[in-house]
């Protein structure tokens, strides 16, 4: 099932995702995660959420975690804030972060809005949970492609 989530990117690409999550988190508390799947049976949202749990997001100390969620085969995603940084940000920063990703997406540069977003949801994040001296990074930053 992972198969063509994993090949979605290039290795290359891979890697500069994952860059683009360790320097938004140099600045932050907050923890973000890209998780991609072939596919999904069922409601995207609930999926994602799912996910989320499974990744232990909601575990945070603050409570600051980000999902950025691809499912490739069905071409769909979702972006998930938990408690902390969804009662501080309101539902048109969502919206703006989505509507980025869109339009690059439709433009076939997947990789480029994705290490957009996770900038833009970087920035944020430091707005409302500045890194601290003790800061320890609570989630991988790796891409997941199995829960």
């Amino acid at each position: 099932m992972a198969t063509t989530a994993k090949l979605f990117f290039s290795e290359a690409e891979k890697k500069r995702i994952v860059e683009a999550i360790k320097e938004a988190e140099k600045v932050t508390s907050g923890e973000i995660r890209v998780h991609i799947e072939d596919s999904f049976k069922g409601d995207i949202f609930d999926r994602a959420v799912y996910v989320f749990e499974k990744l232990k997001m909601h575990k945070t100390e603050e409570r600051n975690g980000v999902l950025v969620y691809l499912a490739v085969s069905n071409k769909q995603f979702v972006i998930i804030g938990d408690a902390g940084i969804n009662s501080k940000v309101g539902q048109t920063f969502w919206d703006d972060v989505k509507e980025l990703l869109i339009e690059h997406f439709r433009e076939n540069r997947f990789a480029d809005g994705l290490c957009l977003a996770i900038e833009r949801i970087g920035e944020k994040l430091t707005t409302f949970f500045p890194y601290q001296e003790n800061d320890v990074n609570e989630l991988p930053d790796d891409i997941s492609f199995k829960v």
